[in-house]
């Protein structure tokens, strides 16, 4: 079954959007209650002063994403460093992908970014188990000609533009061909699918200025460079200039390589 971590800042009144209750709804939910600390405050002493209310408000918001339909639970965790607390627990909860929650009403129009080097079968495949069968519409988007990270790490945020003038992918697809691709692969399990090509410009911008008739943005996890180190992770930023929610659809193809690559427990 396909997993989301959903991460709140419990303790500073954070809310679920109904929107977002909704989309999610067709599959399970790990909520993620988190709470950043001074670093002179030890975890173990957060936990002791504010558990109790902390556990309250999880439970409250765990009881409204099961009522959805899916199965929903929750861990609490006091860090000192957010992001690396989500990438932490995304892993030990096996979650497809995780959330940077915004603000939507009801979902009928996903925005679906397969740009740069991202794991386009996983996100798709994401896609297919998010939709579930509603009548949620989605629109492809890909910026043509974006560079690889190695490349984005040199050039800094300049390394964004799409306006390179090729339509090659980093792997070496061509954008019009991924895009096709990926919206028959959409279109053959009965979801409504539209494409957006970007052939010019900076790749953020052009996906910002895609968001408008869309309700939430799904995209693909990526390594972070240089720029996202200066300017923030991408998906915050896309989240904060779209004002909605962005799924971050994680990617496993180092775990996947590695778990191919291991001697099977019956040969050692």
């Amino acid at each position: 079954m396909t997993r989301v971590l959903v991460p709140i800042a419990v303790l500073d009144g954070e809310s679920v959007s109904p929107g977002l209750l909704s989309l999610l709804g067709a599959v399970d939910v790990t909520v993620l209650g988190y709470h950043v600390l001074p670093e002179q405050t030890p975890p173990d002493q957060a936990r002791l002063q504010f558990e109790e209310r902390a556990t309250a408000a999880l439970e409250d918001v765990t009881r409204e994403f099961g009522a959805e339909g899916g199965a929903a639970d929750h861990r609490l965790v006091f860090t000192h460093d957010r992001e690396q607390t989500v990438r932490r627990v995304a892993g030990e909860v096996d979650a497809d992908a995780f959330v940077v929650p915004g603000t939507t009403g009801d979902v009928d129009r996903l925005l679906v970014s397969l740009s740069g080097d991202v794991d386009v079968d996983r996100v798709l495949s994401f896609v297919e188990a998010l939709v579930g069968g509603r009548a949620i519409g989605v629109t492809l988007f890909l910026a043509a000609g974006e560079r690889p990270p190695a490349s984005d790490d040199a050039a800094g945020d300049a390394g964004a533009s799409a306006g390179s003038g090729t339509t090659e992918t980093p792997d070496g697809e061509t954008a019009e061909a991924r895009l096709a691709a990926a919206a028959d692969r959409l279109r053959e399990a009965g979801i409504d699918t539209e494409t957006t090509l970007a052939a010019a410009g900076s790749a953020f911008d052009a996906l910002v200025d895609a968001v408008p008739g869309h309700d939430a943005v799904v995209m693909g996890e990526r390594a972070p460079s240089l720029r996202s180190l200066v300017y923030g992770d991408e998906s915050e930023r896309v989240a904060a200039a779209s004002v909605g929610p962005v799924l971050v659809v994680r990617d496993r193809r180092e775990t996947d390589a590695g778990d191919a690559d291991a001697t099977p427990p019956g040969d050692e």
